[in-house]
Protein backbone atom coordinates (compact mmCIF):
# COMPACT_ATOMS: atom_id res chain seq x y z
CA UNK A 1 0.00 0.00 0.00
CA UNK A 2 0.83 3.75 -0.17
CA UNK A 3 3.38 5.01 2.10
CA UNK A 4 2.52 7.29 5.05
CA UNK A 5 3.04 11.16 4.26
CA UNK A 6 5.06 13.14 7.23
CA UNK A 7 2.37 15.17 9.36
CA UNK A 8 3.23 19.18 8.47
CA UNK A 9 2.98 21.14 11.49
CA UNK A 10 3.12 24.75 12.07
CA UNK A 11 5.56 27.23 14.37
CA UNK A 12 5.68 31.32 14.32
CA UNK A 13 7.70 33.52 12.18
CA UNK A 14 11.25 33.84 12.65
CA UNK A 15 13.08 36.40 11.37
CA UNK A 16 16.01 33.56 9.46
CA UNK A 17 12.67 32.12 7.95
CA UNK A 18 13.00 35.61 5.54
CA UNK A 19 15.14 34.09 2.07
CA UNK A 20 13.11 30.08 2.53
CA UNK A 21 9.97 32.63 2.36
CA UNK A 22 10.83 34.70 -0.66
CA UNK A 23 11.48 31.70 -2.40
CA UNK A 24 8.36 30.30 -1.75
CA UNK A 25 6.57 32.82 -2.70
CA UNK A 26 8.56 33.29 -6.08
CA UNK A 27 8.06 29.61 -6.97
CA UNK A 28 4.23 29.71 -5.57
CA UNK A 29 3.58 32.58 -8.20
CA UNK A 30 5.88 31.27 -10.79
CA UNK A 31 4.27 27.60 -11.17
CA UNK A 32 0.88 27.75 -9.63
CA UNK A 33 -0.65 31.63 -11.31
CA UNK A 34 0.19 30.96 -14.63
CA UNK A 35 -3.34 30.50 -15.99
CA UNK A 36 -4.43 33.53 -14.23
CA UNK A 37 -1.81 36.16 -14.63
CA UNK A 38 0.23 37.00 -17.78
CA UNK A 39 4.57 36.61 -17.65
CA UNK A 40 4.87 40.04 -16.97
CA UNK A 41 2.14 40.44 -14.17
CA UNK A 42 4.03 37.44 -12.24
CA UNK A 43 7.74 39.11 -13.01
CA UNK A 44 6.42 42.22 -11.18
CA UNK A 45 4.57 40.23 -8.17
CA UNK A 46 7.09 38.27 -7.87
CA UNK A 47 10.18 41.00 -7.35
CA UNK A 48 8.03 42.55 -4.78
CA UNK A 49 10.57 40.12 -2.65
CA UNK A 50 13.40 40.81 -4.21
CA UNK A 51 14.17 43.27 -1.41
CA UNK A 52 14.35 40.82 1.43
CA UNK A 53 14.50 43.22 3.99
CA UNK A 54 11.52 45.09 2.98
CA UNK A 55 9.58 41.54 2.59
CA UNK A 56 10.66 40.37 6.42
CA UNK A 57 9.76 43.88 7.78
CA UNK A 58 6.28 42.85 6.45
CA UNK A 59 6.39 39.29 7.15
CA UNK A 60 7.42 40.20 10.58
CA UNK A 61 5.05 43.01 10.90
CA UNK A 62 2.09 40.90 10.69
CA UNK A 63 1.19 37.47 12.63
CA UNK A 64 3.13 35.34 10.25
CA UNK A 65 2.33 31.11 10.46
CA UNK A 66 5.31 28.84 9.20
CA UNK A 67 4.37 25.53 7.87
CA UNK A 68 6.62 23.14 7.79
CA UNK A 69 7.25 19.04 7.13
CA UNK A 70 9.83 17.15 8.20
CA UNK A 71 10.96 20.94 9.98
CA UNK A 72 11.62 22.14 6.68
CA UNK A 73 9.07 25.32 5.68
CA UNK A 74 7.13 24.87 3.08
CA UNK A 75 4.43 27.52 3.43
CA UNK A 76 3.22 30.26 5.06
CA UNK A 77 0.43 32.65 5.89
CA UNK A 78 -0.13 35.95 7.68
CA UNK A 79 -2.61 37.81 9.42
CA UNK A 80 -2.39 41.64 9.16
CA UNK A 81 -4.32 43.49 12.09
CA UNK A 82 -7.17 41.42 14.08
CA UNK A 83 -8.66 40.74 10.43
CA UNK A 84 -7.13 40.23 7.46
CA UNK A 85 -5.32 37.69 5.94
CA UNK A 86 -2.29 39.48 4.08
CA UNK A 87 -0.36 36.48 2.76
CA UNK A 88 -1.43 32.53 1.69
CA UNK A 89 1.75 30.98 -0.15
CA UNK A 90 2.95 27.10 -0.34
CA UNK A 91 5.47 25.77 -2.51
CA UNK A 92 4.43 24.22 -5.39
CA UNK A 93 5.25 20.60 -4.36
CA UNK A 94 3.25 20.27 -1.68
CA UNK A 95 -0.11 22.49 -3.90
CA UNK A 96 -3.29 20.33 -2.85
CA UNK A 97 -2.30 18.78 0.45
CA UNK A 98 -3.87 20.92 3.06
CA UNK A 99 -0.97 23.07 3.60
CA UNK A 100 -2.86 26.19 2.74
CA UNK A 101 -5.77 25.01 4.30
CA UNK A 102 -3.87 24.12 7.34
CA UNK A 103 -2.41 27.93 7.61
CA UNK A 104 -6.24 29.83 7.09
CA UNK A 105 -7.25 27.05 9.64
CA UNK A 106 -4.94 28.21 12.54
CA UNK A 107 -4.99 32.52 11.35
CA UNK A 108 -9.34 31.80 11.45
CA UNK A 109 -9.23 30.55 14.79
CA UNK A 110 -6.06 33.57 16.20
CA UNK A 111 -8.97 36.22 14.61
CA UNK A 112 -11.33 34.61 15.85
CA UNK A 113 -9.76 34.29 19.39
CA UNK A 114 -8.25 37.48 19.32
CA UNK A 115 -12.42 39.07 18.92
CA UNK A 116 -12.76 39.42 15.08
CA UNK A 117 -16.26 38.76 14.05
CA UNK A 118 -15.05 38.03 10.51
CA UNK A 119 -11.81 38.24 8.14
CA UNK A 120 -11.12 39.49 4.84
CA UNK A 121 -8.34 38.50 1.94
CA UNK A 122 -7.54 40.23 -1.21
CA UNK A 123 -7.54 36.85 -2.90
CA UNK A 124 -5.72 36.34 -6.25
CA UNK A 125 -7.43 34.84 -9.08
CA UNK A 126 -5.54 31.78 -8.32
CA UNK A 127 -6.87 31.69 -4.85
CA UNK A 128 -10.06 32.39 -5.35
CA UNK A 129 -11.60 29.28 -5.97
CA UNK A 130 -9.70 28.31 -2.70
CA UNK A 131 -11.13 30.90 -0.18
CA UNK A 132 -14.72 30.55 -1.72
CA UNK A 133 -14.77 26.47 -0.69
CA UNK A 134 -13.89 28.15 2.74
CA UNK A 135 -16.99 30.20 2.83
CA UNK A 136 -15.71 33.07 2.12
CA UNK A 137 -17.61 35.79 -0.29
CA UNK A 138 -16.49 38.06 -2.93
CA UNK A 139 -17.33 41.69 -1.73
CA UNK A 140 -15.48 43.48 -4.89
CA UNK A 141 -13.16 43.21 -7.88
CA UNK A 142 -9.73 45.44 -7.35
CA UNK A 143 -7.10 46.00 -10.17
CA UNK A 144 -3.69 47.09 -8.09
CA UNK A 145 -0.75 48.30 -9.44
CA UNK A 146 2.89 46.26 -8.68
CA UNK A 147 5.88 47.30 -9.97
CA UNK A 148 4.08 49.24 -13.34
CA UNK A 149 1.76 46.17 -13.59
CA UNK A 150 -1.85 45.78 -13.41
CA UNK A 151 -2.66 42.90 -11.10
CA UNK A 152 -6.23 42.00 -10.65
CA UNK A 153 -7.87 40.54 -7.34
CA UNK A 154 -10.87 40.19 -5.63
CA UNK A 155 -11.84 41.23 -1.59
CA UNK A 156 -13.89 38.05 -0.26
CA UNK A 157 -14.72 38.41 3.26
CA UNK A 158 -16.24 35.08 6.37
CA UNK A 159 -18.12 35.79 9.07
CA UNK A 160 -16.47 33.56 11.72
CA UNK A 161 -17.91 32.31 14.87
CA UNK A 162 -20.70 30.02 14.98
CA UNK A 163 -20.00 28.10 11.94
CA UNK A 164 -18.17 25.04 12.46
CA UNK A 165 -14.91 25.39 10.46
CA UNK A 166 -15.13 23.53 6.95
CA UNK A 167 -12.30 20.83 6.95
CA UNK A 168 -13.19 19.52 10.40
CA UNK A 169 -11.33 16.66 11.98
CA UNK A 170 -9.76 14.59 9.66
Amino acid sequence: MGQTLPKPALRPFLPSDVPVCAAIFAASIEELTGDDYSEAQQEAWIETADDEEAFGKKLAGALTLIATLRNSPVGFASLRGQDHIDMLYVHPSVAGQGIASMLVDALEKLAGGRGAKSLTVDASDTAQHFFSKRGYVAQQRNSVTVNDEWLANTTMKKTLGNAPASGAPQ
